[in-house]
């Protein structure tokens, strides 16, 4: 086995090489490695992000919802509540109460029926889209600091 990944990167050897290069060498390998504008940093933060970049190209990036919840905690706008096994959520809309659990497996269960987001129940529920957070209560809109 030569280190090599799944995707044809020496993961290892392209992580060492990092430290042997100057911006200008940094700055050309990000180009060629995201296709996007080289940010305006240093050169040790700059070896950071190609570090994890070329991570990411290998095991894999974050997921969306990883992905999301930074975005929403950089925004410092509003937190979103996770679920948790055995939560019960309520919401009343239009006379009827509405009753979603989360399984011991996380699987989220309304009307008898196991769904894959809130949202979708949300949906169902109004007819119209929703954040399945918000409209279960979990989403809230923060403090401003």
């Amino acid at each position: 086995m030569d280190g090599r990944s799944s995707s044809g990167i020496d993961l290892e050897a392209e992580l060492a090489s990092l430290e042997q290069l100057g911006l200008p060498e940094l700055r050309q390998r990000w180009a060629r490695l995201t296709e996007s504008p080289t940010p305006r940093i240093s050169a040790a933060l700059l070896r950071l992000a190609l570090a994890w970049e070329l991570q990411a190209a290998v095991h894999g990036g974050l997921s969306r919802r990883n992905s999301q919840t930074l975005d929403q905690l950089a925004a410092g706008k509003t937190e979103t509540s996770a679920l948790r096994p055995g939560m019960r959520l309520m919401r009343e809309w239009n006379g009827t109460l509405h009753v979603v659990t989360i399984g011991d497996n996380g699987s989220i269960n309304w009307n008898g029926q196991t769904w894959s987001s809130l949202s979708k129940i949300a949906r169902a529920i109004t007819g119209t889209r929703w954040s399945g957070p918000a409209f279960f209560g979990l989403k809230q809109k923060r403090d401003a600091a």
